[in-house]
């Protein structure tokens, strides 16, 4: 049976995608998260728990042993496995030669309040990054992600003067520009990290630049999810921060899950490539199609003091296009609706 391994599998995409390879294959699944905001496994994978104890818990599908649970940093985790190969193996007693696909999204996440509110404590990314790129190199699992970030982009390509959409080539490691706070500069020595572990370790590695990805689950720390609340609310006034008129590229988590699994079958050298929808989308044009939904027209509020990031950040998908023949099928209006279906029924619940 092949055995995978997902770090910061209990936050928004690390979720995902556990559910993902659960729907999909008949893979066991080691995931590691300390929980500091994720949640717990036994809130949301919904499967049968065969054992529990101290930081370890096990969960069933179809009477099999299926996913693998340890509540701790990952940090320990590449330590404890560059100490003993056979780590997993003691703690689970599970027997696979090596591990086939490491999907590492652990890090120190938040929206633009922790960026810009905590940069040195989102600095610490820096610190997970190198335990995980030593321990790969001299572990060499057979595939390996490494999520980079739209952030890793030069700030100058996203002012208010004129939206660019954002390529690929945008990024010359030979010709730096600034990425947007101690988050960007992670990420983007995450990926001069992983081009080094594949010219010189022989590691099948994939890298990806996701833009602002969304979804149904994801927590009210971020904007789409709390905008639909709100929207749900009939807040009025309703306030955004800013002027409202920033733009992202919100991409829905399912499409991300796509292009993962598909770049991972088609790149290996550490190229990092794009994932979004290629379209600028306001904070404004998001609060009116909410509400829409809501069936109201409220004011809008705007905050000034609270912080931003860059004014607009958008994605070029042409070089996905053309590499992998992908793009994303879920439309913003759609994704937006099932964002608010969820609200709404949370609503009920409460």
């Amino acid at each position: 049976m092949t055995t995978n391994l997902i770090t910061g599998a209990c936050g928004f995409v690390g979720k995902n995608m556990v559910w993902r390879l659960l729907e999909t294959t008949k893979d066991q699944l080691i995931i590691i998260d300390n929980l500091s905001v994720g949640k717990h496994p036994d809130t949301w994978i919904n499967l049968q728990k065969t054992h529990q104890s101290d930081n370890i818990c096990i969960y069933s599908k179809d009477g099999t042993d299926r996913v693998f649970f340890i509540e701790e940093d990952a940090r320990e985790t590449f330590r404890s496995l560059r100490l003993d190969g056979s780590y997993f193996k003691k703690k689970f007693n599970l027997n696979y030669d090596r591990l086939n696909d490491v999907f590492h999204f652990a890090a120190i996440v938040g929206g633009r309040a922790k960026i810009d509110g905590d940069p040195m404590m989102v600095a610490l990314d820096l610190a997970i990054d190198a335990e995980f790129f030593y321990w790969i190199c001299n572990n060499k699992p057979e595939r390996v992600l490494y999520p980079s970030s739209s952030a890793a982009y030069p700030i100058d390509l996203q002012t208010d003067d004129g939206a660019i959409a954002l390529k690929e080539s945008d990024i010359d490691f030979s010709k730096m520009g600034e990425p947007d706070m101690t988050y960007g500069w992670s990420k983007l020595t995450g990926e001069y990290l992983a081009k080094i572990a594949a010219k010189f370790y022989g590691v099948h590695i994939t890298c990806i630049r996701p833009f602002s990805g969304y979804g149904e689950d994801q927590d009210l720390t971020y904007p789409i999810p709390a905008i639909a609340k709100r929207a749900a609310l009939k807040e009025d006034p309703f306030e955004v921060w800013g002027t409202g008129y920033q733009g992202r590229d919100f991409v829905h988590i399912e499409d991300v899950i796509d292009c993962i699994l598909l770049a991972m079958n088609k790149i290996s050298d550490g190229t990092a490539i794009n994932i979004g929808m290629g379209r600028l989308t306001t904070f404004r044009d998001i609060i009116n199609v909410f509400c829409k939904f809501a069936g109201y027209s409220p004011n809008i509020k705007t905050l000034l003091d609270k912080p931003v990031g860059v004014h607009s950040r958008y994605c070029d998908m042409q070089f996905v296009k053309n590499k992998l023949n992908w793009e994303a099928k879920i439309s913003l209006e759609e994704g937006l609706k099932r964002v608010y279906d969820r609200a709404i029924a949370n609503l009920d619940k409460d």
